[in-house]
């Protein structure tokens, strides 16, 4: 991936620095490396601009502090700096407001900033995230992934790289089967008219729980036996628990789709558990036939020991499939249906052998893609007493915690505006700030670090927050629409430090996104 020089006032400046350059020292250093060396001061104090002279040591064979010191004569010959100083390693700039407001400022105000081209020769890009199941209730920790993911995409699109998004949901396997299993036998409640795919999620807490009751009894034989039948009939695509699934399974798409909805996330294609899973199994044997893979005691897998992660099983000795082996049947569509050249998945840090093992097999299946397989991990999110586990029950439900925080923000923010405000506005802009607190809540951890869930430390109105965010935004807006921009205005007069700062750090916007894509791309 490349990037293009897009600042244009970091661009003049470096410029100038390069034919500064040339003058002292009578070499032409690349203006590549000049632009992406220069920075903001940690200090506004410090100046406007700091270039680091650590590289042109090495080539000029001084010392950064003394070319530092010597290239403060660009202030003599370059109308953009008003001074310079030498301060140690680094050339600190103080930019000519006449000039670089301007130029800062109209650029924003035009939009023109918004507008350009950040990357160019970029590989087409999909990025699978919100892998949620069918059968289970969505829950707080689930929004992390989707607000990860679906801020990653949007990061790539801005920056010009052709994005592809994508979901794969688990609509199979054991979970699934306890859920029938309880709402066959044991259930005597009539589904609701709403929300029956949340419904379905507590049905199947409730199995976990019964299941783990009668183990070591004399039922536990006979529920096996009955999880068993249900997996059969799933795979063979008839009978009564089929059809079940398929009614069931549309109740809980209708609820990841809601809070899609809600979120304001869709995605190019979605991908399905059920239909990678025989095609994945003879994805397998077939290259098992090729001599790839090596079979043990009717089980097989490859051996990646030399690659330091260890045995990597595929086919079980019944000839089921696991999750890497979906997941390899999946990359190898996702090349083929899309012609994608790098694949992202945004996934848990769990997963991380998972995936090191997927994109080293895949390499061995001689898929070029698979050496641009990123996977893109982080922490979970976890409430005040611990981890969260739809298996045990202890969550907090996605649906119910939107209400609870609309009701809130409702309470507390906006029953003010019932005389002026009609009830769609109210009930629109407190799922606005809603939604707004979660993704940012979600955000602003590093993907690195545990996030344990606030409700109302994040609906605060001061401090970092979505909500205030969004408040400040609200009455900027404000703001701008008493006032239109005279022709004459005079932003050389924005000289107060923290004017200043400002303005600087406006100048960084398009380098701040895309160093949010340099570390989103393989971190």
């Amino acid at each position: 991936m490349k990037f293009n020089l897009h600042n244009s006032l970091n661009l003049a400046v470096a410029e100038a620095i390069q034919k500064t350059i040339q003058d002292i020292y009578n070499i032409t250093a690349p203006i590549e490396n000049l632009y992406r060396l220069l920075v903001l001061p940690p200090n506004p104090k410090q100046g406007d601009l700091a270039f680091g002279c650590f590289l042109l040591a090495k080539d000029l064979k001084n010392s950064p502090a003394k070319i530092a010191n010597e290239l403060v004569s660009i202030a003599d010959h370059c109308d953009l700096i008003h001074s310079a100083q030498g301060a140690g390693p680094y050339l600190n700039l103080f930019l000519n407001k006449n000039f670089c407001n301007h130029m800062i400022l109209d650029e924003i105000i035009s939009k023109q900033i918004f507008q350009k081209p950040i990357v160019h020769q970029a590989a087409k890009t999909m990025i699978e995230f919100s892998q949620p199941n069918t059968h289970k209730e969505l829950h707080v920790g689930h929004m992390r992934n989707l607000c990860f993911g679906d801020a990653l995409v949007k990061i790539h699109r801005y920056c010009g790289v052709e994005t592809l998004s994508t979901t794969f949901p688990g609509d199979v396997g054991t979970h699934v089967a306890k859920c029938l299993w309880y709402y066959k036998y044991h259930n005597a409640d009539i589904p609701p008219q709403d929300r029956k795919g949340a419904w379905l999620g507590r049905l199947y807490t409730l199995a976990n729980s019964l299941l783990e009751q009668q183990k070591g009894s004399e039922k536990e034989s006979s529920n096996r036996q009955a999880l068993t039948e249900i997996l059969q009939q799933l795979h063979a695509g008839k009978g009564e628990f089929f059809d079940l699934w398929q009614e069931t399974r549309a109740w809980s798409i209708e609820l990841m789709q809601e809070i899609y909805d809600w979120a304001q996330v869709s995605f190019d294609s979605w991908y399905w558990e059920s239909d990678v899973d025989a095609s994945s199994v003879a994805l397998i044997k077939e290259y098992q036939a090729k001599g790839l893979f090596v079979e043990d005691a009717g089980a097989v897998g490859i051996n990646l020991e030399q690659d330091k992660l260890g045995f990597c099983l595929l086919l079980k000795s019944d000839g089921t499939g696991l999750y890497a082996t979906k997941d390899i049947e999946l990359a190898r569509r996702k090349f083929q249906d899309y012609q994608i050249e790098r694949s992202l998945y945004v996934v848990d840090n769990r997963q991380s052998l998972h995936f090191k093992q997927v994109f080293k097999t895949l390499e061995y299946m001689g898929f070029d893609q698979a050496k641009n397989c990123h996977h893109l991990q982080y922490e979970m999110v976890e409430l005040s007493d611990g981890a969260m586990s739809s298996r045990k029950g202890n969550i907090v439900a996605l649906q119910d915690l939107i209400d609870q925080m609309v009701n809130t923000i409702k309470q507390d923010y906006l029953n003010k505006y019932q005389s002026d405000w009609s009830e769609e506005q109210i009930e629109s802009t407190a799922n606005i700030i809603a939604a707004g607190a979660i993704k940012y809540g979600m955000n602003r951890t590093d993907a690195n670090k545990k996030i344990v869930f606030d409700m109302q430390e994040w609906l605060k109105l001061d401090g970092e927050s979505g909500p205030y965010i969004q408040y400040v935004y609200a009455r900027i807006t404000s703001m701008l629409k008493k006032h239109t921009q005279p022709a004459d205005w005079n932003f050389a007069s924005l000289e107060h430090a923290r004017e200043s700062a400002i303005i600087n750090h406006l100048s960084f916007y398009n380098q701040t996104v895309q160093t949010c894509l340099e570390k989103g791309v393989t971190h």
